[in-house]
C-alpha cells in the first residue's frame, strides 16, 4: 500500500510537472504581421521552424537563414505549404564564416526592402573551431550573430519600430568569460570532456545575455528593441552531435519532461510580437515572462568588454 501511495504520488507530480511546467505558458499576441519581413536563423529544424511557420501564418515574409540548402529548402516547401504563405524565402547562411554573413547581409540588404524582426535563434552544442579560426560555439553562438545583428541594424532602425531577439538559455546562469582564453585562443575553452564541452556552451548562452544587454544601451533613442530568452528545455536537434550513449540517455527523458517546438518556440514569440515590452528591451525572458538575472549576465563592464573584442574579432573595429 505504501509502495502504491509513494507511486501514485510520483506520477501526480510528473504529470504536475509536465502540464505546468514543460507545456509552459502560450504567446497571446494576436499580431498580423502583412507587410512586415522577418529573419529567422536556424529555421530549418526545431524551433526555429516552428517559429518561423507561426510568422509565416501571420502573414509576414519569412527569411529562412540556415546553412544547409537542402534542408533549408525542404523547410521553405513544408512551412509554404502548411501556412498557405508563399512569401517565405530561403537564403543560406553560415554562422561559423564570417564571409556567409557578410555574403547574406548584402544579399539581404539588396533584395528585400524592410527588416522588423530578427531573430537569433541558432546554435550549436559541439567543440570544434569555425573557418576562421573561432571556437565553434563562440563563432556560431555568439560572434556569427553578433556580425549578422550589426550588418542589419541600419535597416532595423529605418523600419521601426524593430526587434531583435535573442535566443539564450537559462545555462548562461552556470557560463563564465574568460577572457584572456578568448584573447589568446578565439575560444571560450580548449577542453574536450563532456563538462567542458557543456561548461563552454554555458559561457556561450552568458555571451548572448550580455550582448544583448549591451546592444540595448547602444539602442537607446533607435526604434529598436531586443530581448534575450530562454525557450525551456527542448525536444529538439540541438544535440544530435552529442555522443551516442548520452542521447540513448536523454531520449525517454526528453520525450516526456522536454518541450516540443511548438511549446518551446512561445518565449521567442512573446520577445518578438507582445505589445508593451518596449520597456523592458535588453532584458531576459523564460515561460513568457520577463525575469531577473545574476549581475554577471548585466555586467556592464563584461559585456562592454565582449562588445569590443567581437567588433575585433569580426572586423567591425
Amino acid at each position: 500500500m505504501y509502495l502504491l501511495l509513494v507511486l501514485g504520488l510520483a506520477i501526480g507530480v510528473a504529470y504536475f510537472y509536465r502540464e505546468i511546467v514543460v507545456k509552459g505558458k502560450r504567446c497571446t499576441s494576436k499580431a498580423k504581421l502583412h507587410g512586415k519581413t522577418v529573419i529567422v536563423t536556424g529555421s530549418n529544424t526545431g524551433i526555429g521552424k516552428t517559429t518561423a511557420l507561426d510568422l509565416a501564418k501571420r502573414g509576414a515574409r519569412v527569411i529562412l537563414a540556415c546553412r544547409s540548402k537542402q534542408r533549408g529548402e525542404a523547410a521553405l516547401e513544408e512551412i509554404k505549404r502548411n501556412s498557405g504563405n508563399n512569401q517565405v524565402v530561403f537564403m543560406q547562411l553560415d554562422l561559423g564564416s564570417l564571409k556567409s554573413v557578410r555574403s547574406f547581409a548584402e544579399n539581404f540588404l539588396k533584395s528585400e526592402p524592410r527588416l522588423d524582426i530578427l531573430i537569433n535563434n541558432a546554435g550549436v552544442y559541439l567543440q570544434g573551431r569555425t573557418v576562421d579560426g573561432l571556437g565553434l560555439m563562440f563563432g556560431v553562438n555568439h560572434i556569427g550573430h553578433f556580425l549578422l545583428t550589426n550588418l542589419l541594424l541600419e535597416r532595423l532602425k529605418k523600419c521601426g519600430p524593430s526587434r531583435v531577439v535573442n535566443v539564450s538559455s537559462m545555462a548562461h546562469n552556470f557560463g563564465k568569460i574568460d577572457f584572456d582564453c578568448l584573447n589568446t585562443h578565439k575560444a571560450l575553452g580548449l577542453g574536450t570532456s563532456f563538462m567542458e564541452v557543456l561548461q563552454y556552451y554555458s559561457d556561450s548562452k552568458l555571451c548572448n545575455n550580455l550582448f544583448t544587454h549591451e546592444l540595448a544601451k547602444r539602442l537607446k533613442g533607435a526604434n529598436v528593441t531586443c530581448y534575450s530568452l530562454h525557450p525551456g528545455a527542448i525536444n529538439s536537434e540541438l544535440a544530435r552531435n552529442a555522443n551516442s550513449t548520452l542521447q540513448l540517455f536523454l531520449k525517454p527523458l526528453t520525450a516526456y519532461f522536454f518541450k516540443n517546438t511548438e511549446q518551446g518556440c512561445q518565449t521567442t514569440l512573446h520577445c518578438a510580437l507582445q505589445e508593451g515590452i518596449e520597456p523592458l528591451s535588453g532584458r531576459y525572458f523564460s515561460n513568457c515572462t520577463v525575469r531577473e538575472v545574476y549581475d554577471k549576465a548585466k555586467d556592464d563592464v563584461a559585456s562592454k568588454k565582449l562588445w569590443e573584442l567581437s567588433e575585433r574579432l569580426c572586423g567591425l573595429a
